[in-house]
């Protein structure tokens, strides 16, 4: 199978689930290179996603590893077998190769939760919104970087049109709905665009309002994507350098009571709705 020069977060967190099976095992690279009946540079390329993995050497290596768990080997079965060639990739060598991660995150994801404390969601964002944001990026953006962004994160919004729509939970602070990305009439509408989509099947809308005492973290955008099974679970976080990516269960477990916090803070999405409106008619 060929060498892959720049492997995606998926193809890398295949090897590395792999990896962690070996590990769990207590088996060296010799031993499961032998099993496949390959060099043990080859295993080590294939568990960093340089090379591919087959559905056969998965559910080899899962057998030999003595991994009990069906639902897990099948999910890292279907991850393998998938051939499917993303929309996103038509802006491959375009794009910084961190965004097309996101979006076949989010594409692959059995369930879909961010937090948002500066801007409204980027797959909820209308396209002049989503402009002003792009426009607001330091170092500044060239005309045509910013329109190829925004042509790729409107692509993202696919999500929600496709047969199984992606069910989708934002938790955006009162603060995000206050900036004024684009101008006062964009923000206008963006936020009633956004009331809007909180009102359609499959996505929740939930605001906290700044009334809140403080909030966990340091305010960075969070989006966690639940896998088809609880162990390939993603957390994606914003950074000034790009997307960052873990799947490392401690990070999960962080991230899922930093979620929890949220749910327990914000507003029911009907008040929530209602607080986005009072802050369109301030506009």
């Amino acid at each position: 199978m060929a060498t892959r020069s720049t492997p995606t977060e998926r193809q890398k967190r295949l090897g590395a689930e792999l990896r962690k099976m070996r590990l769990a095992a207590g088996a060296t690279t010799e031993y499961a290179a032998g099993l496949l009946g390959i060099e043990r540079t080859r295993l080590s390329n294939m568990e960093s996603g340089i090379r591919p993995f087959s559905a056969d050497r998965i559910r080899t290596l899962a057998c030999n590893y003595s991994c009990p768990d069906d639902g897990y080997i099948d999910a890292l079965v279907a991850m393998a077998e998938s051939k499917e060639r993303g929309w996103w990739e038509q802006y491959r060598g375009t794009l910084p190769a961190g965004l097309l991660d996101i979006t076949e995150l989010e594409w692959h994801a059995a369930r879909v939760r961010t937090v948002q404390f500066m801007h409204v969601p980027g797959l909820l964002q209308t396209e002049d919104y989503a402009r002003g944001v792009f426009a607001a990026v330091l170092p500044q953006l060239s005309r045509l970087e910013v329109e190829l962004r925004v042509a790729h994160r409107m692509g993202r919004q696919q999500v929600f049109e496709r047969g199984e729509p992606l069910p989708y939970v934002a938790y955006v602070h009162e603060a995000a709905l206050r900036m004024r990305f684009g101008g006062d009439e964009v923000t206008r509408r963006q936020l009633e665009h956004l009331a809007a989509r909180s009102e359609g099947d499959g996505i929740t809308v939930r605001v906290v309002p700044a009334r809140v005492s403080g909030f966990p973290g340091a305010g960075h955008a969070l989006l966690y994507a639940d896998g088809v099974v609880s162990q390939l679970d993603t957390v994606q976080l914003d950074s000034a350098h790009g997307p960052e990516f873990t799947g490392a269960e401690a990070q999960l477990t962080k991230y899922r009571a930093h979620l929890d916090w949220m749910g327990d803070a914000a507003l029911t999405p009907a008040a929530s709705r209602d607080l986005i409106l009072a802050v369109t008619r301030e506009l």
